[in-house]
């Protein structure tokens, strides 16, 4: 198999926790990359849609503002939810 380069951007943060994690690991950048991608591009071919979980959610400024407002004020439990915490 012959090997090809791929470029690519990344956040600042991003590139931090890959020098890190291949710091502490002993890897190469190359192989974590490699196996990080593989693994989610198996997961979108193997899993339904509805499950995969973005690493980052955007949101407008009204619905932050709605969840801001449902976090400073949760609903009270409900019944269901008390019998739960209550076993």
């Amino acid at each position: 198999m012959k090997d090809v380069q791929v470029s690519a951007y990344v956040s600042e943060e991003t590139r931090k926790l890959l020098d890190r994690y291949v710091r502490e690991r002993g890897v190469k950048k190359a192989f974590v990359i490699e196996s990080a991608l593989l693994h989610h591009l198996r997961a979108l071919q193997e899993l339904p849609a509805d499950v995969i979980i973005p690493p980052r959610l955007v949101v407008s400024r009204q619905s932050g503002k709605e969840i801001l407002e449902s976090l400073e004020n949760p609903p009270e439990a409900t019944d269901s939810l008390k019998a739960l915490f209550d076993d």
